[in-house]
């Protein structure tokens, strides 16, 4: 749902400015308002999964993102198509809460990282096939994007009521309602090591988002590439998220997850900081592309095994640990897309600072986690993951 919800419409980001006669700052916001329903429907939805099992919410969720999507689709002016998309955003957030709550039912350690790396990877195809599509549909308006939507909306679904399955027994969940879930949320954020993680990873995701949202002007508009070549850069930087998710999950049966974070934040900040070095100093397109492309790839060792190492520390409210990581990952998100857009469309500086800052916090952030062991591994399951 995020992926395509935010990739698929970039390319239209000037024509839907101009068919509502508004600015690219307002266009962004439409891109905020998602990823703040994106992070309060977690806050909701993540605690709702802990006490009614993982399928009703979602199933509830996704239908309620269809509706919103069509109504995106069919939105007059720019303030109804960014209320919708606070909507889409609120209710699609069940497919990501949900999705990271259940890997966390099921398998736990060197495990989880493993499989959260796979996610990222299959989550990286998204962005591969959405620009794609998104360019393909721009001659036939920015409204085609959101129907399109609505048509992944609806297929998602059908999936959920047919394919997924319950993860969490009645045994294992959690009533109390509200005072349950601030009990659970203290605890949460009393831990030091779950924390830390969950910043490093946030703010990973924080600069992966400081280039997404910036991209269709920085690269069209500052490095002068058509609309076609800026789909095509930006689905082979996705492309990387994808071989590093790939090759992230093997290499997490010989380095512990907490070296590979370590590895892809340090690999973040200091990509982030040559970019910087790059576009003060004016370079072209064939210089700043590379840099990007191995500075996206790096975002997914964060991503993997941050969330592994968060939720992994919370197996008693998986739910709730995983909505608060969501929660606050699209907060950030939400924060650093209108500020890459402060200084115009015509520098990419801001871009760059903004993933300098996240690098660089979210390296910070790791000093919490020191003296905090590792969430125990699950032996059966990991024998499972490594024969299929």
């Amino acid at each position: 749902m995020a992926p395509f919800s935010t990739d698929m419409y970039l390319p239209a980001f000037t024509a839907l400015a101009e068919d509502m006669g508004t600015t690219a700052s307002a266009v962004q916001l439409t891109l905020t308002a998602f990823f703040v329903g994106l992070a309060t429907g977690q806050l909701v939805i993540g605690p709702l999964s802990d006490r009614f099992g993982r399928r009703p919410p979602l199933l509830v969720a996704t239908a309620f993102a269809t509706l919103a999507s069509a109504a995106c689709a069919l939105a007059p002016e720019i303030w109804v198509l960014i209320a919708a998309r606070f909507v889409q955003g609120f209710a699609g957030a069940a497919g990501i809460v949900i999705a990271r709550a259940a890997t966390a039912d099921r398998v736990s350690g060197t495990a989880a990282a493993r499989v959260f790396s796979l996610l990222a990877s299959i989550g990286g195809l998204a962005p591969v096939v959405a620009p794609l599509a998104g360019g393909v549909l721009v001659p036939f308006g920015w409204r085609a994007e959101f129907w399109a939507l609505t048509a992944i909306c609806a297929l998602m679904l059908l999936g959920s009521l047919f394919v997924v399955g319950e993860s969490l027994p009645p045994e294992r969940r959690h009533g109390g309602g509200l005072a349950a879930t601030g009990r659970n949320v203290r605890r949460l954020l009393a831990d030091r090591g779950y924390v830390g993680y969950v910043l490093a990873y946030a703010l990973g995701f924080g600069g992966l988002m400081s280039y997404i949202s910036a991209s269709p002007f920085v690269i069209e508009g500052v490095l002068g590439l058509s609309t076609t070549a800026y789909t095509v850069a930006f689905a082979v930087n996705a492309l990387g998220m994808v071989a590093t998710g790939l090759i992230g999950a093997r290499l997490v049966t010989r380095f512990r997850p907490r070296a590979l974070l370590t590895a892809g934040q340090t690999l973040l900040l200091t990509l982030s900081a040559a970019l910087l070095a790059a576009i003060a100093l004016g370079a072209p397109a064939p210089v700043v592309l590379p840099i990007l492309f191995f500075l996206v790839s790096s975002v997914t060792f964060i991503l993997g095994n941050g969330s592994a190492l968060a939720i992994g520390r919370a197996p008693w409210a998986a739910g709730t640990a995983a909505a608060v990581m969501g929660a606050l990952q699209f907060a950030v998100g939400a924060l650093v897309s209108p500020l890459v857009g402060v200084a115009g469309e015509d520098t990419a500086l801001p871009m760059a600072v903004s993933l300098v800052v996240t690098a660089a916090l979210s390296l910070t952030a790791r000093l919490l986690t020191r003296g905090a062991p590792d969430p125990a591994p699950s032996p059966a399951r990991e024998d499972v993951l490594t024969t299929a």
